[in-house]
């Protein structure tokens, strides 16, 4: 990612918040900014046993090259909470549509989510999986939602 379109997209994402200048200190004092969910964007927070499961691999490249490829927007990955988690960037309130909240919980308005510098592309510590490209790109609801029953379907035959 070019240095131009970093400094695009981490505006777009510091813009989350009401005083994006608060984002852009907590980048530099800690690589990761908490950011309010529900206008810019929302985030859907698939445990890493679903989408290693749906792709058959835990290896970090694979992982990162499949998701890039098919949920096309940015995913970040924190291996520290509830055992390995992936958020995957997705529209505002597309929830309405979101039947899933027992496999990955769609969050949304009233919540926050620590998101790293878009050039914090690798551990430790939360980083993106896949960097946003684009100021405003989010992943698409169908291929996301596909990961997600696919990873489900997985792991759960593993477990019968």
């Amino acid at each position: 990612m070019s240095t131009q379109t970093s400094t695009a997209v981490a505006e777009w994402l510091a813009h989350a918040q009401d005083e994006p200048g608060h984002a852009w200190g907590e980048w530099r004092a800690r690589g990761v900014a908490v950011l309010p969910l529900g206008a810019r964007f929302d985030a859907v927070r698939i445990p890493e046993a679903i989408v290693h499961a749906a792709l058959g691999t835990a290896a970090p490249r694979e992982v990162a090259e499949y998701l890039a490829r098919r949920l096309r927007g940015p995913v970040i990955h924190d291996g520290r909470t509830m055992g390995g988690v992936y958020y995957a960037l997705a529209r505002p309130r597309a929830a309405c549509r979101w039947p899933h909240a027992d496999k990955a919980a769609w969050l949304g308005a009233g919540t926050y989510l620590g998101v790293p510098r878009p050039e914090r592309t690798q551990p430790p510590g939360t980083h993106w999986v896949v960097p946003p490209q684009a100021d405003g790109t989010l992943c698409p609801l169908v291929p996301l939602t596909a990961l997600v029953l696919a990873g489900w379907h997985a792991s759960t035959e593993v477990e019968q």
